[in-house]
């Protein structure tokens, strides 16, 4: 089943692809729309609020791992990268997603984890079993120390030793995340050969690119140097992680050269996108990196605005300046909340201010230079739900409680209906709790009032749409002082000027920046005055 067009890079024609500008909305399909009534949402659920995105104006989805798992890291873990989780039902349920999807006019994104795999896929029982069998290197083993102790100093992100012991091959095995996450050897040609028939499968299958999960974590040094220790810092570390720089751990040069190869296969087909999560304290030159030029991925999105305590003007300019409109830089995405960070208007904003903040939040997103990736609920309005400790599921939220604030919070239900007992979601005991503020912000409390934010965020996006100089125009103007950030962009023939107030307090805006004419405003923002999180953007 191959809906794409497989080009031949001869006759290709060059024209301004698809992806550039567009709003991607990230489902995570275990808590988006239940089915079948077990609590967990599935598949054929996606594929019933398909409706939902397509309203709200998107380009694309973006679906978080539904493949074959034990779900101790809840997909990221990944038994059978080519087939579904009986949870979320099955290929032909994802065949008919997929369909439903393009006839909506929707593409279709779907997650690939190549830094590890769960210990329950074939590749790792086999390349456990013996030193000498046909992937005992696809994996990444290593003799004890001398006096047994792991090879290296690294530490996994999730806490502790980031080595196991295996018995059985009597080394010890990598892993960067949970111990159940043995570390692929992503140096061993074979392994980046079988990623690349993973990638294939889903290309002819329909899907229309990928997000590519942790891809700096996807090789390591092979010479096992400890990592030096992180300089001192007034900030907490709630895991042994944060006490080292990671510098042999991950992000090893090479990455590049494996990306070379996913780009020759992905531009085999038409309209193919990737985009790259990269995290760390590296993160800005990796993802520069792994964007160079015409021979890596389409973009990348890092963690600038979804680990902020604050969102300031001086933040927003700094992520701008990171990606200029030059040749050798890559094109950037921009997320402000996902399922591994908590809800932006949780951290970002006082909830007496919550509301305002909200449409200043999503005029902003679709006015930055890059993709907008839009998590789900967040055009609701959806804040982080506390999930007490005997409900928690979140491994890394379990194992450093309380002093790590719960991804679940993040990842509970989406609310559809307020009245009903499930909100809508298909099952009366839901896997995690909606939450009962979120429930007072369904979607169907929201649909038809032309006041509501979700309202508000399908305006924005259709902003961005009929205005190409939002869409994909290059920055000439990005000022930010301690309430007011200024950004100005441009395409041949259209200029728009776009004024933001993060503050409380009221900001006067400068004679020079009140010319033009008006094309939105969000909280009553006047032409000489931005109130309290007032924004306007003018066509200059």
């Amino acid at each position: 089943m191959n809906t794409h067009t497989v080009l031949d890079p001869a006759n290709a024609t060059r024209q301004k692809p698809w992806w550039r500008g567009a709003v991607i909305y990230q489902i995570y399909p275990r808590s988006f729309m239940d089915a079948n009534g077990d609590g967990i949402g599935d598949l054929p659920g996606i594929t019933a609020r398909l409706d939902h995105v397509a309203r709200l104006g998107a380009d694309a989805i973006w679906i978080s791992p539904f493949f074959k798992s034990p779900m101790k890291d809840f997909g990221y873990d990944v038994s059978d990268y080519c087939d579904v989780d009986p949870i979320f039902g099955t290929l032909a349920d994802f065949d008919a997603l997929i369909a439903r999807a393009h006839n909506l006019r929707l593409r279709v994104l779907i997650d690939q984890v190549y830094a590890h795999t769960s210990d329950e896929h074939g590749w790792f029982v086999e390349s456990r079993s013996s030193k000498n069998n046909p992937k005992a290197d696809w994996y990444v083993w290593a003799d004890a120390r001398p006096d047994g102790s792991p090879p290296s100093n690294w530490q996994s992100v999730f806490g502790g030793p980031a080595w196991r012991w295996d018995a059985r091959r009597g080394q010890y095995y990598m892993h960067n995340f949970l111990d159940s996450q043995p570390q692929l050897n992503c140096h061993n040609p074979a392994v980046q050969d079988a990623l690349l028939g993973v990638a294939q499968f889903w290309l002819d299958r329909g899907v229309d690119g990928f997000r590519i999960d942790a891809l700096n974590f996807a090789m390591h040094d092979p010479q096992l140097r400890d990592n030096p220790p992180a300089p001192p810092t007034d900030k907490p570390r709630t895991r042994p992680f944060d006490f080292q720089l990671k510098r042999y751990n991950q992000s090893h040069p090479d990455i590049a050269l494996f990306i070379e190869r996913i780009r020759a296969l992905t531009d085999r087909y038409d309209g193919i996108f990737t985009v790259a999560e990269v995290g760390g304290d590296e993160a800005d030159a990796q993802m520069k990196a792994y964007t160079h030029g015409e021979r890596h991925l389409n973009s990348a999105y890092g963690f600038d605005f979804l680990y902020a305590e604050r969102l300031t003007p001086g933040l927003v300019k700094a992520a701008i300046s990171a990606w200029p409109a030059t040749p050798e830089t890559g094109w950037p995405s921009w997320a402000f909340e996902n399922h591994d960070a908590p809800r932006a208007l949780s951290r970002w904003v006082a909830p007496e201010h919550r509301d305002a903040f909200a449409r200043l939040k999503a005029l902003l997103l679709v006015c930055l230079r890059g993709n907008a990736i839009i998590y789900q609920g967040e055009e609701l309005g959806l804040g982080q739900v506390d999930i007490p400790f005997a409900q928690l599921q979140d491994p890394e939220a379990i194992a450093n409680w309380p002093l790590t604030l719960s991804r679940d919070g993040a990842r509970t239900p989406m609310p559809w209906t307020t009245c009903a007992d499930d909100a809508g979601f298909g099952s009366d005991t839901p896997w995690l709790p909606v939450g009962q503020d979120n429930l007072a912000r369904a979607v169907d409390l929201q649909d038809n009032d032309p006041h509501s934010l979700l309202a508000f965020t399908r305006q924005c996006i259709a902003l961005r749409k009929a205005h190409a100089a939002l869409a994909t125009g290059e920055v000439l103007r990005c000022d930010a002082d301690a309430g007011l950030l200024v950004i100005e962009r441009a395409v041949p023939g259209e200029t728009v000027r776009c004024l933001f107030n993060l503050g409380e307090a009221p900001v006067a805006v400068p004679a020079d920046l009140q010319r033009g004419d008006i094309v939105m405003c969000v909280n009553e923002a006047q032409v000489q005055v931005l109130p309290a999180f007032g924004a306007m953007v003018l066509r200059a």
